[in-house]
């Protein structure tokens, strides 16, 4: 019997199953913090591109549209933002707390998952947390995807337009 190793990416490496936990979450979240990855253009460098904060407009206007609440986590690689309970000085007993996910760089309204969660009191250590209306969701939404898409209409028009014949290549114009 002939054993036959191809290994088209040079030098052959043993590899232990052990040395990868069976969970596919597990081995996506170890191969991002040991910077592995398919990548198209960016050469051998390693770690992500966190260029989502500054060039997508839903995460802008979502930061904008939570600018009065603190935050506990705002996650731009991994699309998420938490914020902290936040109540109102006149009525100290009832607060909220809103998480939002990006599921996609569109502005779109399946692109985000928001949940407001409603935290009552009646004493400090009497408290019942509710996730709240999804009135309250749908209004966050509906302001987040108006801001976006304000944001997006804002950068196409300051881009200057250029005539369609300095578009073209001198490939494509023969």
């Amino acid at each position: 019997m002939v054993v036959t190793n191809l290994n088209s990416c040079g030098i052959y490496r043993p590899v232990s199953a052990k040395d990868y936990p069976p969970e596919p979450e597990k081995r996506v979240q170890k191969n991002i913090q040991e910077g592995k990855g398919f990548q198209i253009m960016g050469g051998n460098k390693k770690g992500g591109d966190f260029n989502f904060a500054t060039s997508n407009e839903m995460w802008r206007a979502s930061l904008d549209i939570l600018d009065f609440m603190p935050l506990t986590s705002a996650d731009y690689g991994g699309g998420l933002i938490i914020t902290d309970w936040y109540s109102d000085q006149n009525d100290s007993n009832d607060s909220v707390k809103i998480s939002i996910r990006f599921l996609s760089n569109e502005i779109r309204a399946d692109a985000l998952k928001i949940q407001v969660f409603s935290k009552e009191c009646k004493t400090d250590m009497n408290c019942k947390v509710l996730q709240s209306n999804p009135k309250i969701e749908n209004e966050l939404k509906v302001a987040i995807l108006k801001k976006a898409a304000k944001y997006k209409k804002d950068m196409v028009d300051s881009n200057k337009k250029r005539p369609l014949n300095t578009i073209l290549t001198s490939d494509d114009k023969q």
